[in-house]
């Protein structure tokens, strides 16, 4: 939700416009009242501009920077990030102290395990610029995998009572948008001291792991210094595993140790009774050099990222259960388990559309519910597999069925992975409760006496919980966003009157949710719109059904659409059913 001034209760972004006599404020993203601005108040915007409003009262309302222009697409989004309260600069003080920090990291300089001999290497996506995390692998001589999973020593750099931890805590997370990013971290260290670059040595907290296929045989921790020898993306790995490009060296082996941990991983993983199975696709834009979305692509999860999840989820569950094991105060990633009610509401959901569905006890635990969900989400994958059809519905309608996971110092587990003890550890870059678990894991080592302190943990647990869901609404509303702009861009091509064919993925009483087109543009189907009948959604909310015909739309099922109307700038695009 947009965030207003509090002073004046106006829209923080606005589009100058001439309205009779005066140049107004529009409010951009939002309905509000619209602002009569002097000259002197405009400081060089001109009309049609996309302005930040600032100011003490409503007659000293004023344009605090002007942001570029509303029909481009990289000026809105980074509107939409001033709008939704997102700084985009630190303050002087915290970028003084992280470069101080950078040049000279406050603790843990002495005690270090030199791992700079393994051979060692980062997978992470091609426009990546920092690396929380790196691999290290080998056989051993007793058939034997030892692996290291190595984490950027951010608690080396940001340290309590500092203006910058103060600033990590405010942010607890770094926000990802088409072409821009709100770091955590100032540059310094997200992009420079804390990021695992190849061929400088960097401090790191290592986990160190002895497996036997998907068996942890020991674990153990150390602060640690390593240095990268490779920088390797996901796409390049993936060519790899399919014999298309060769693995270079040191790595090579390496890779292919991890590898197959990774795959041992995976199968005792897909073992546990209740794991939550749910395929997801990132949007990944492309921008030209005006700033005009160009093309999106949709990153899918293939092996490669299977390997980096396999080693991280299992790195938070070593740290989380020694923390455990030790009552050490830290903040656990907690999934609870669904409610039973939720549960048979999602199999009576996909009964009535016709998907296969797990046997449901007729009275069930919480435990039971875990477990079913668990099934029905990897029968529901394999169907849409199959079948083609609801590939984006049909798992929405499991993760709704889920409660929504948050950062606690109370353990209860973590349901959609069936894992007894979870933690977040693995990305202290970008996410504080990470952070939070070095600290713990470093005290608990008697490495480090900044451990977190068990009276601050439920406040910080709260705070990073709702950073993260705020995130997560301006990635998504970012995403819409550039969508929208890209799908006028395709119309301007291909004229307004093309027809797209889609895939219904949301239903209200008003109306559909459509994804269409290669692209994967997304609109609202309004039901006034579907002529020739009054239109109800059914008692399961899974189609709308016409009253005189007894016709149904149901998630999952394909309509072919025309577009009514864009409004770009706010990611909303209306459609209208197609005729012929």
């Amino acid at each position: 939700m947009a965030r207003r001034n509090r002073a004046l209760d106006l829209p923080r972004v606005a589009v100058l416009q001439k309205r009779g006599r005066f140049v107004v404020a529009e409010p951009l993203f939002e309905r509000g009242p619209r602002v009569t601005l002097a000259p002197s108040a405009r400081r060089g915007a001109g009309l049609g501009d996309l302005v930040l409003l600032g100011g003490g009262g409503k007659r000293s309302v004023r344009v605090a920077r002007s942001l570029g222009r509303p029909g481009v697409a990289s000026d809105v989004v980074e509107a939409l990030m001033l709008d939704r309260g997102l700084h985009r600069t630190f303050p002087r003080a915290v970028e003084d102290e992280a470069r101080a920090a950078a040049q000279e990291p406050a603790a843990g300089a002495g005690r270090r395990r030199d791992l700079t001999g393994l051979p060692t290497f980062t997978i992470d996506p091609e426009t990546a610029r920092d690396y929380d995390d790196a691999i290290s692998a080998r056989r051993e001589g007793d058939g034997t995998a030892r692996v290291w999973v190595h984490i950027a020593d951010v608690s080396a750099f940001v340290r309590p009572g500092t203006a910058l931890e103060r600033e990590t805590r405010r942010r607890a997370t770094s926000v990802y948008v088409p072409g821009a990013v709100e770091p955590m971290l100032p540059e310094t260290l997200s992009s420079g001291a804390c990021s695992l670059v190849p061929g400088q040595e960097r401090l790191t907290v290592s986990v160190e792991l002895v497996l036997a296929g998907g068996d942890v045989h020991s674990v153990a921790f150390h602060r640690a210094r390593i240095r990268s020898d490779a920088r390797l993306t996901y796409p390049q790995v993936d060519r790899i595993f399919a014999g298309a490009e060769r693995a270079g060296e040191p790595w090579a082996e390496p890779l292919a140790v991890a590898r197959e941990v990774a795959s041992g991983l995976r199968e005792r993983r897909a073992r546990r009774a209740g794991t939550v199975v749910v395929e997801s696709q990132e949007p990944a834009f492309s921008f030209d050099d005006s700033g005009d979305v160009i093309g999106v692509r949709y990153v899918e999860q293939t092996e490669s990222h299977a390997l980096i999840e396999e080693l991280m989820i299992l790195a938070n569950e070593c740290v989380a259960g020694r923390l455990a094991d030790r009552r050490v105060p830290t903040l656990y990633r907690v999934h609870e388990r669904p409610q039973p009610a939720a549960v048979e509401q999602l199999v009576d959901k996909l009964a009535s559309l016709e998907v296969p569905t797990p046997p449901v006890p007729e009275r069930m635990s919480p435990q039971q519910a875990g477990d079913v969900v668990g099934e029905a989400s990897r029968i529901v994958a394999d169907y849409v597999r199959r079948s083609g059809r609801g590939r984006r519905a049909f798992g929405s309608l499991v993760l709704r069925a889920l409660k929504q996971a948050y950062y606690s110092p109370r353990n209860v587990g973590h349901a959609g992975l069936a894992s007894a003890r979870y933690c977040h550890f693995t990305s202290p870059i970008r996410r504080y409760p990470d952070l939070v678990a070095h600290r713990a894991l470093l005290a608990s080592l008697g490495l480090d006496d900044a451990g977190p302190r068990a009276g601050e943990l439920a406040e910080a647990g709260e705070w990073s919980s709702s950073a993260e869901r705020d995130a997560m609404g301006i990635e998504r509303d970012a995403d819409d966003v550039c969508l929208a702009f890209l799908l006028e861009r395709r119309l301007q091509d291909a004229g307004w009157e093309a027809s797209f064919e889609g895939e219904v993925v949301g239903l209200i009483p008003k109306g559909a949710f459509i994804r269409f087109g290669d692209e994967g543009f997304e609109g609202f189907l309004p039901v006034r719109r579907m002529r020739g009948d009054w239109w109800s959604l059914n008692e399961e909310e899974t189609a709308l059904i016409g009253e005189s015909s007894g016709r149904a739309l149901r998630l999952g099922d394909a309509a072919r659409v025309e577009v009514g109307r864009i409004d770009a700038a706010r990611g909303r695009v209306d459609l209208e059913l197609a005729t012929g």
